[in-house]
């Protein structure tokens, strides 16, 4: 069953996106308890420290996979536990996620990048700058979209390609 909403696809691709690089410098966006528990309180989710371990864990594997170093089997402890309960509300039947103590964020994370890749095959991918260490999911028609940000990693690699043809010499 692979049920995701906004707000889990939210947390997936924020999660990703913790490792910019910024003006060179790689960073780490929940290098420490204190950043991995605001960002968990900011995005919903228990702010413990055993959550943010579990998290930076989640984040490590999701980011291989996305980039293809590594196997959905790589996944199979964050979603350990986990299930989906019924039960009968108003006219029909509700499903309630329950989430391991400890690793919800993380097991969040993971479900959603399932539903994305079972509905949405290739639309989650790391950024094609290969200087930028940050990911998109394209949500454009003809799935095209290739930079995390046009502003940035699109007019940069653009400018970059522009530059590289008007320095090759002319055919005379």
């Amino acid at each position: 069953m692979s049920k995701t909403d906004e707000a889990d696809e939210v947390l997936l691709l924020d999660l990703l996106n913790t490792t910019p690089v910024v003006d060179g410098v790689p960073g780490d966006d929940l290098a420490d308890v204190e950043a991995g528990r605001e960002w968990l309180a900011a995005h919903g989710q228990p702010p413990s420290e055993a959550e943010w371990r579990a998290l930076l864990d989640a984040r490590q594997a999701l980011q291989a996979l996305v980039r293809g170093d590594e196997a959905a089997r790589s996944l199979a402890r964050f979603v350990d536990g986990v299930s989906y309960r019924p039960s009968v509300a108003g006219d029909g039947i509700t499903w309630t996620l329950d989430l391991p103590r400890g690793r919800s964020a993380a097991a969040r994370a993971v479900l959603a990048w399932d539903a994305l890749w079972a509905s949405s095959p290739g639309r989650l991918r790391p950024c094609a700058n290969p200087e930028c260490r940050r990911f998109l999911i394209d949500h454009s028609k003809p799935n095209s979209a290739r930079w995390c940000s046009m502003a940035i990693c699109g007019n940069r690699m653009k400018a970059r390609r522009h530059y590289e043809r008007s320095r090759r010499p002319q055919a005379g």
